[in-house]
Protein backbone atom coordinates (compact mmCIF):
# COMPACT_ATOMS: atom_id res chain seq x y z
CA UNK A 1 0.00 0.00 0.00
CA UNK A 2 1.09 3.58 -0.55
CA UNK A 3 0.90 5.86 2.48
CA UNK A 4 -0.77 9.24 2.29
CA UNK A 5 1.48 12.32 2.50
CA UNK A 6 1.09 13.81 5.99
CA UNK A 7 2.89 16.48 8.01
CA UNK A 8 5.76 14.17 8.90
CA UNK A 9 6.35 13.13 5.31
CA UNK A 10 6.19 16.80 4.37
CA UNK A 11 9.15 17.48 6.65
CA UNK A 12 10.98 14.46 5.28
CA UNK A 13 10.27 15.47 1.70
CA UNK A 14 11.85 18.89 2.16
CA UNK A 15 14.98 17.42 3.70
CA UNK A 16 15.29 14.63 1.15
CA UNK A 17 14.85 17.00 -1.79
CA UNK A 18 17.66 19.20 -0.46
CA UNK A 19 19.85 16.11 -0.13
CA UNK A 20 19.00 14.96 -3.65
CA UNK A 21 19.99 18.34 -5.06
CA UNK A 22 23.45 17.99 -3.52
CA UNK A 23 23.95 14.24 -4.02
CA UNK A 24 26.47 12.89 -6.51
CA UNK A 25 25.04 9.38 -6.40
CA UNK A 26 21.62 7.81 -5.74
CA UNK A 27 20.27 8.59 -2.29
CA UNK A 28 20.10 6.12 0.59
CA UNK A 29 19.46 7.34 4.13
CA UNK A 30 17.92 6.79 7.52
CA UNK A 31 15.98 9.81 8.74
CA UNK A 32 14.94 10.10 12.40
CA UNK A 33 12.29 12.55 13.58
CA UNK A 34 13.47 13.43 17.08
CA UNK A 35 10.48 15.65 17.78
CA UNK A 36 8.18 12.70 17.11
CA UNK A 37 10.35 10.45 19.31
CA UNK A 38 10.18 12.88 22.22
CA UNK A 39 6.42 13.30 21.92
CA UNK A 40 5.76 9.56 21.70
CA UNK A 41 8.07 8.76 24.62
CA UNK A 42 6.49 11.48 26.75
CA UNK A 43 2.99 10.11 26.06
CA UNK A 44 4.15 6.58 26.82
CA UNK A 45 5.69 7.59 30.14
CA UNK A 46 2.71 9.74 31.15
CA UNK A 47 0.37 6.74 30.87
CA UNK A 48 2.53 4.49 33.06
CA UNK A 49 0.96 3.64 36.44
CA UNK A 50 2.70 5.08 39.52
CA UNK A 51 4.07 1.79 40.74
CA UNK A 52 5.79 1.12 37.39
CA UNK A 53 9.12 1.99 35.80
CA UNK A 54 10.17 1.99 32.16
CA UNK A 55 13.73 1.39 31.00
CA UNK A 56 14.61 1.81 27.32
CA UNK A 57 16.15 -1.33 25.77
CA UNK A 58 18.96 0.22 23.75
CA UNK A 59 19.39 -2.85 21.54
CA UNK A 60 16.49 -1.49 19.45
CA UNK A 61 18.42 1.66 18.52
CA UNK A 62 21.48 2.87 20.40
CA UNK A 63 22.35 5.95 18.35
CA UNK A 64 23.41 8.84 20.60
CA UNK A 65 20.75 11.34 19.46
CA UNK A 66 18.10 8.73 20.26
CA UNK A 67 19.55 8.01 23.69
CA UNK A 68 19.95 11.71 24.47
CA UNK A 69 16.31 12.31 23.58
CA UNK A 70 15.09 9.46 25.76
CA UNK A 71 17.42 9.77 28.77
CA UNK A 72 15.51 12.62 30.47
CA UNK A 73 12.17 10.84 29.96
CA UNK A 74 12.70 7.19 30.90
CA UNK A 75 13.76 5.71 34.23
CA UNK A 76 16.96 4.32 32.73
CA UNK A 77 18.49 2.11 30.04
CA UNK A 78 18.55 -1.66 29.64
CA UNK A 79 21.71 -3.13 28.11
CA UNK A 80 22.42 -6.68 26.98
CA UNK A 81 26.17 -6.73 26.39
CA UNK A 82 29.42 -5.36 27.72
CA UNK A 83 29.66 -3.18 24.63
CA UNK A 84 26.26 -1.62 25.30
CA UNK A 85 27.17 -1.12 28.95
CA UNK A 86 30.42 0.65 28.02
CA UNK A 87 28.60 2.80 25.44
CA UNK A 88 25.97 3.95 27.93
CA UNK A 89 28.43 4.57 30.77
CA UNK A 90 30.72 6.57 28.46
CA UNK A 91 27.95 8.96 27.51
CA UNK A 92 25.50 8.66 30.42
CA UNK A 93 27.59 8.02 33.53
CA UNK A 94 24.75 8.72 35.97
CA UNK A 95 21.77 7.17 34.17
CA UNK A 96 20.39 4.04 35.89
CA UNK A 97 21.27 0.90 33.96
CA UNK A 98 20.07 -2.69 34.16
CA UNK A 99 22.05 -5.49 32.50
CA UNK A 100 20.13 -8.40 30.94
CA UNK A 101 20.91 -11.07 28.39
CA UNK A 102 22.24 -14.62 28.14
CA UNK A 103 25.84 -15.77 27.83
CA UNK A 104 27.51 -12.95 29.74
CA UNK A 105 31.29 -13.18 29.78
CA UNK A 106 33.26 -12.93 33.01
CA UNK A 107 34.67 -9.68 31.65
CA UNK A 108 31.15 -8.31 31.18
CA UNK A 109 30.13 -9.28 34.70
CA UNK A 110 33.30 -7.66 36.00
CA UNK A 111 32.54 -4.50 34.02
CA UNK A 112 29.07 -4.38 35.56
CA UNK A 113 30.65 -4.52 39.01
CA UNK A 114 33.12 -1.78 38.16
CA UNK A 115 30.83 0.57 36.23
CA UNK A 116 27.80 0.11 38.43
CA UNK A 117 24.35 -1.15 37.47
CA UNK A 118 20.97 -0.99 39.16
CA UNK A 119 20.39 -4.66 38.54
CA UNK A 120 22.08 -7.67 36.98
CA UNK A 121 19.67 -10.22 35.50
CA UNK A 122 21.09 -13.71 35.97
CA UNK A 123 20.14 -16.47 33.54
CA UNK A 124 21.47 -19.65 35.13
CA UNK A 125 22.88 -21.19 38.31
CA UNK A 126 26.31 -21.17 36.67
CA UNK A 127 25.99 -17.41 36.06
CA UNK A 128 25.12 -16.98 39.75
CA UNK A 129 28.30 -18.89 40.65
CA UNK A 130 30.48 -16.82 38.34
CA UNK A 131 29.10 -13.47 39.49
CA UNK A 132 29.25 -14.53 43.14
CA UNK A 133 32.87 -15.55 42.78
CA UNK A 134 33.77 -12.23 41.14
CA UNK A 135 31.83 -10.20 43.69
CA UNK A 136 33.45 -12.03 46.60
CA UNK A 137 36.77 -10.48 45.55
CA UNK A 138 35.38 -6.95 45.79
CA UNK A 139 34.21 -5.23 48.92
CA UNK A 140 33.01 -2.07 47.17
CA UNK A 141 30.67 -3.47 44.54
CA UNK A 142 27.65 -1.57 45.88
CA UNK A 143 26.50 0.32 48.97
CA UNK A 144 26.71 -2.25 51.74
CA UNK A 145 28.92 -4.41 49.55
CA UNK A 146 26.04 -6.25 47.83
CA UNK A 147 25.28 -6.61 44.13
CA UNK A 148 21.58 -6.18 43.20
CA UNK A 149 20.46 -9.14 41.09
CA UNK A 150 17.25 -10.41 39.54
CA UNK A 151 16.69 -14.01 38.49
CA UNK A 152 15.33 -14.49 35.00
CA UNK A 153 12.75 -17.25 35.16
CA UNK A 154 11.37 -19.19 32.20
CA UNK A 155 7.84 -19.59 33.48
CA UNK A 156 5.49 -22.16 31.92
CA UNK A 157 1.91 -20.87 32.02
CA UNK A 158 -1.30 -22.67 31.15
CA UNK A 159 -3.14 -20.92 28.34
CA UNK A 160 -0.26 -18.59 27.44
CA UNK A 161 -1.27 -16.80 24.24
CA UNK A 162 1.65 -17.21 21.84
CA UNK A 163 3.01 -14.50 19.56
CA UNK A 164 5.29 -14.79 16.53
CA UNK A 165 8.40 -14.81 18.75
CA UNK A 166 8.40 -16.78 22.00
CA UNK A 167 11.28 -16.43 24.47
CA UNK A 168 9.88 -18.65 27.21
CA UNK A 169 6.97 -20.73 28.43
CA UNK A 170 8.56 -23.68 26.65
CA UNK A 171 12.10 -25.03 26.06
CA UNK A 172 14.34 -22.05 25.20
CA UNK A 173 17.93 -21.08 26.03
CA UNK A 174 16.69 -18.14 28.12
CA UNK A 175 16.34 -17.98 31.87
CA UNK A 176 16.06 -20.55 34.65
CA UNK A 177 13.16 -23.04 34.41
CA UNK A 178 10.70 -22.40 37.23
CA UNK A 179 11.45 -25.83 38.70
CA UNK A 180 15.05 -24.71 39.14
CA UNK A 181 14.20 -21.75 41.37
CA UNK A 182 14.91 -23.48 44.73
CA UNK A 183 18.40 -24.47 43.57
CA UNK A 184 19.05 -20.95 42.26
CA UNK A 185 17.96 -19.41 45.57
CA UNK A 186 20.21 -21.81 47.46
CA UNK A 187 23.24 -20.76 45.39
CA UNK A 188 22.40 -17.08 45.90
CA UNK A 189 22.38 -17.59 49.66
CA UNK A 190 25.88 -19.04 49.38
CA UNK A 191 27.11 -15.62 48.22
CA UNK A 192 26.29 -12.88 50.74
CA UNK A 193 27.70 -10.35 48.27
CA UNK A 194 24.64 -10.90 46.04
CA UNK A 195 21.26 -9.43 46.98
CA UNK A 196 18.10 -10.75 45.34
CA UNK A 197 16.03 -7.74 44.27
CA UNK A 198 13.41 -9.54 42.24
CA UNK A 199 12.54 -11.59 39.19
CA UNK A 200 12.80 -11.00 35.46
CA UNK A 201 10.34 -12.45 32.95
CA UNK A 202 10.43 -12.10 29.18
CA UNK A 203 8.36 -14.86 27.65
CA UNK A 204 7.45 -13.31 24.31
CA UNK A 205 7.88 -10.50 21.83
CA UNK A 206 5.64 -8.85 19.20
CA UNK A 207 2.63 -8.67 21.51
CA UNK A 208 -0.21 -6.68 19.89
CA UNK A 209 -3.08 -7.81 22.15
CA UNK A 210 -3.33 -5.55 25.21
CA UNK A 211 -5.81 -7.83 26.99
CA UNK A 212 -3.57 -10.87 26.53
CA UNK A 213 -0.65 -8.86 27.90
CA UNK A 214 -2.68 -7.85 30.95
CA UNK A 215 -3.42 -11.51 31.64
CA UNK A 216 0.32 -12.17 31.42
CA UNK A 217 1.05 -9.39 33.93
CA UNK A 218 -1.52 -10.89 36.30
CA UNK A 219 0.18 -14.28 36.03
CA UNK A 220 3.57 -12.74 36.83
CA UNK A 221 2.25 -10.88 39.87
CA UNK A 222 0.45 -13.90 41.30
CA UNK A 223 3.40 -16.23 40.74
CA UNK A 224 5.86 -13.86 42.42
CA UNK A 225 3.53 -13.41 45.41
CA UNK A 226 3.42 -17.19 45.76
CA UNK A 227 7.23 -17.53 45.56
CA UNK A 228 7.73 -14.77 48.12
CA UNK A 229 5.40 -16.58 50.53
CA UNK A 230 6.94 -20.01 49.87
CA UNK A 231 10.58 -18.93 50.19
CA UNK A 232 10.34 -15.97 52.57
CA UNK A 233 11.55 -13.45 50.00
CA UNK A 234 11.55 -9.67 50.28
CA UNK A 235 11.93 -8.16 46.81
CA UNK A 236 11.58 -4.74 45.22
CA UNK A 237 11.11 -5.36 41.49
CA UNK A 238 9.35 -7.54 39.00
CA UNK A 239 10.87 -6.95 35.59
CA UNK A 240 8.26 -7.91 32.99
CA UNK A 241 10.58 -7.39 30.02
CA UNK A 242 9.43 -5.74 26.84
CA UNK A 243 7.66 -7.64 24.12
CA UNK A 244 5.11 -5.03 23.09
CA UNK A 245 4.99 -5.14 19.33
CA UNK A 246 4.52 -2.83 16.37
CA UNK A 247 1.99 -3.80 13.74
CA UNK A 248 3.87 -3.41 10.45
CA UNK A 249 1.04 -4.92 8.42
CA UNK A 250 -1.84 -2.77 9.69
CA UNK A 251 -0.57 0.60 10.86
CA UNK A 252 -3.92 1.59 12.37
CA UNK A 253 -4.16 -1.58 14.52
CA UNK A 254 -1.51 -1.00 17.19
CA UNK A 255 -1.11 -2.12 20.80
CA UNK A 256 -3.45 -0.09 23.04
CA UNK A 257 -0.86 1.27 25.47
CA UNK A 258 -3.19 3.82 27.07
CA UNK A 259 -5.90 1.24 27.74
CA UNK A 260 -3.33 -1.31 28.89
CA UNK A 261 -1.86 1.11 31.45
CA UNK A 262 -5.27 2.10 32.80
CA UNK A 263 -6.23 -1.52 33.43
CA UNK A 264 -2.75 -2.35 34.72
CA UNK A 265 -3.14 0.25 37.46
CA UNK A 266 -6.34 -1.45 38.60
CA UNK A 267 -4.68 -4.87 38.41
CA UNK A 268 -1.78 -3.75 40.61
CA UNK A 269 -4.17 -2.36 43.22
CA UNK A 270 -6.06 -5.64 43.16
CA UNK A 271 -2.92 -7.76 43.58
CA UNK A 272 -1.45 -5.37 46.19
CA UNK A 273 2.32 -5.86 46.47
CA UNK A 274 3.37 -2.80 48.50
CA UNK A 275 6.90 -1.62 47.83
CA UNK A 276 7.27 -3.75 44.68
CA UNK A 277 7.67 -1.95 41.37
CA UNK A 278 6.76 -3.39 37.98
CA UNK A 279 9.57 -2.60 35.57
CA UNK A 280 9.22 -2.57 31.77
CA UNK A 281 12.11 -2.59 29.33
CA UNK A 282 10.70 -1.42 25.99
CA UNK A 283 12.72 -0.99 22.81
CA UNK A 284 10.77 -1.42 19.58
CA UNK A 285 7.64 0.26 20.91
CA UNK A 286 9.63 3.35 21.90
CA UNK A 287 11.59 4.09 18.72
CA UNK A 288 10.04 2.31 15.73
CA UNK A 289 7.75 5.25 14.95
CA UNK A 290 10.48 7.91 14.66
CA UNK A 291 12.58 6.30 11.91
CA UNK A 292 12.33 6.24 8.12
CA UNK A 293 14.44 4.43 5.56
CA UNK A 294 14.72 6.24 2.23
CA UNK A 295 16.09 4.72 -0.97
CA UNK A 296 16.28 6.18 -4.46
CA UNK A 297 14.95 4.02 -7.30
CA UNK A 298 17.81 3.03 -9.60
CA UNK A 299 16.07 0.54 -11.89
CA UNK A 300 12.64 -0.84 -12.81
CA UNK A 301 12.27 -4.11 -14.66
CA UNK A 302 9.62 -6.61 -15.68
CA UNK A 303 10.29 -10.33 -15.35
CA UNK A 304 7.84 -13.12 -16.15
CA UNK A 305 4.76 -11.15 -15.24
CA UNK A 306 6.16 -9.34 -12.20
CA UNK A 307 7.54 -5.81 -11.89
CA UNK A 308 10.57 -5.15 -9.75
CA UNK A 309 11.66 -1.77 -8.41
CA UNK A 310 15.36 -1.80 -7.54
CA UNK A 311 16.37 0.70 -4.87
CA UNK A 312 19.70 2.01 -3.68
CA UNK A 313 20.33 -0.04 -0.55
CA UNK A 314 18.39 -3.10 0.56
CA UNK A 315 18.01 -5.52 3.43
CA UNK A 316 21.69 -5.18 4.39
CA UNK A 317 20.63 -1.71 5.58
CA UNK A 318 17.00 -2.36 6.49
CA UNK A 319 16.53 -5.93 7.68
CA UNK A 320 13.18 -5.37 9.36
CA UNK A 321 10.98 -6.73 6.50
CA UNK A 322 12.67 -10.15 6.15
CA UNK A 323 13.23 -10.40 9.91
CA UNK A 324 9.51 -9.84 10.52
CA UNK A 325 8.39 -11.72 7.42
CA UNK A 326 6.23 -8.98 6.00
CA UNK A 327 5.90 -6.63 3.05
CA UNK A 328 6.88 -3.27 4.51
CA UNK A 329 4.65 -0.24 3.79
CA UNK A 330 6.25 2.59 1.83
CA UNK A 331 5.47 5.94 0.25
CA UNK A 332 6.61 7.02 -3.22
CA UNK A 333 8.13 10.49 -3.12
CA UNK A 334 8.10 11.83 -6.70
CA UNK A 335 11.27 13.55 -7.89
CA UNK A 336 10.77 15.53 -11.09
CA UNK A 337 14.40 16.09 -12.06
CA UNK A 338 15.67 13.63 -14.71
CA UNK A 339 19.12 14.62 -16.01
CA UNK A 340 19.57 11.83 -18.56
CA UNK A 341 18.99 11.98 -22.35
CA UNK A 342 17.14 8.65 -22.51
CA UNK A 343 13.60 7.69 -21.50
CA UNK A 344 12.82 7.45 -17.82
CA UNK A 345 11.79 3.91 -16.76
CA UNK A 346 8.55 3.77 -14.81
CA UNK A 347 5.80 1.46 -13.56
CA UNK A 348 2.22 2.72 -13.56
CA UNK A 349 -1.05 1.35 -12.14
CA UNK A 350 0.45 -2.03 -11.33
CA UNK A 351 1.78 -4.12 -8.47
CA UNK A 352 5.50 -3.94 -7.77
CA UNK A 353 8.03 -5.67 -5.55
CA UNK A 354 10.77 -3.51 -4.03
CA UNK A 355 14.22 -5.08 -3.92
CA UNK A 356 17.72 -3.90 -3.13
CA UNK A 357 21.21 -4.26 -4.55
CA UNK A 358 22.20 -7.59 -3.04
CA UNK A 359 23.04 -10.70 -5.04
CA UNK A 360 20.27 -12.75 -3.47
CA UNK A 361 16.55 -13.18 -4.22
CA UNK A 362 15.90 -12.70 -0.49
CA UNK A 363 16.73 -9.00 -0.72
CA UNK A 364 13.04 -7.99 -0.76
CA UNK A 365 11.60 -5.09 1.23
CA UNK A 366 8.04 -5.11 -0.13
CA UNK A 367 6.17 -7.40 -2.50
CA UNK A 368 3.13 -7.22 -4.79
CA UNK A 369 2.26 -3.66 -3.73
CA UNK A 370 -0.13 -1.68 -5.99
CA UNK A 371 1.30 1.71 -7.00
CA UNK A 372 -0.15 4.45 -9.16
CA UNK A 373 3.28 5.43 -10.48
CA UNK A 374 6.93 4.98 -9.57
CA UNK A 375 9.89 6.07 -11.70
CA UNK A 376 13.64 5.77 -11.65
CA UNK A 377 14.91 8.71 -9.63
CA UNK A 378 11.90 8.76 -7.30
CA UNK A 379 12.53 8.06 -3.62
CA UNK A 380 10.82 5.32 -1.63
CA UNK A 381 10.26 6.16 2.04
CA UNK A 382 9.68 3.28 4.49
CA UNK A 383 8.19 4.32 7.87
CA UNK A 384 8.41 2.35 11.14
CA UNK A 385 12.18 2.04 10.69
CA UNK A 386 13.39 3.41 14.01
CA UNK A 387 13.91 0.09 15.82
CA UNK A 388 15.65 -3.18 14.96
CA UNK A 389 16.27 -1.87 11.45
CA UNK A 390 19.79 -0.54 10.88
CA UNK A 391 20.94 -2.10 14.15
CA UNK A 392 20.16 -5.72 13.19
CA UNK A 393 21.29 -5.46 9.56
CA UNK A 394 24.33 -7.13 7.99
CA UNK A 395 25.92 -3.79 7.13
CA UNK A 396 29.03 -4.92 5.30
CA UNK A 397 27.65 -7.61 3.01
CA UNK A 398 29.02 -6.81 -0.48
CA UNK A 399 30.80 -3.78 1.03
CA UNK A 400 28.14 -1.34 -0.14
CA UNK A 401 28.34 2.14 1.34
CA UNK A 402 26.42 2.67 4.54
CA UNK A 403 23.32 4.89 4.36
CA UNK A 404 23.41 8.45 5.62
CA UNK A 405 22.03 8.99 9.13
CA UNK A 406 20.04 12.21 9.53
CA UNK A 407 18.23 13.54 12.57
CA UNK A 408 15.35 15.99 12.33
CA UNK A 409 15.46 17.83 15.63
CA UNK A 410 12.59 19.59 17.34
CA UNK A 411 13.82 23.00 16.20
CA UNK A 412 14.10 21.92 12.55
Amino acid sequence: MELRMDAVFGRLRAGLQDALAEAREPLCAYVYDMQALHAHAARTMAALPQQCELFYAIKANSELPVLRTLAPLVHGFEVSSGGELAWVREHFPHTPVIFSGPGKLDGELQAALELGVDGLHLESVHEIERLGSLAARRADVAPGGRVPVLLRINLALDGLAETRLMMGGKPTPFGIPAAGLPAALARLRAYPQLALRGFHFHLLSHQLDAQAHLRLMASYLRQVKLWCAQHGLDIGHINVGGGIGVNYREEQAQFDWQGFCSELARLMQQEAMPGVKLRFELGRYMTAWCGYYAMEVIDIKASYGKTYVVGRGGTHHFRTPPAQGHSHPFHVMPVEAWPYPYARPQAQDTAVSVVGQLCTPKDVLAFDVPVSRVRCGDVLVFPLAGAYAWHISHHDFLRHRHPHQWYLHAEA
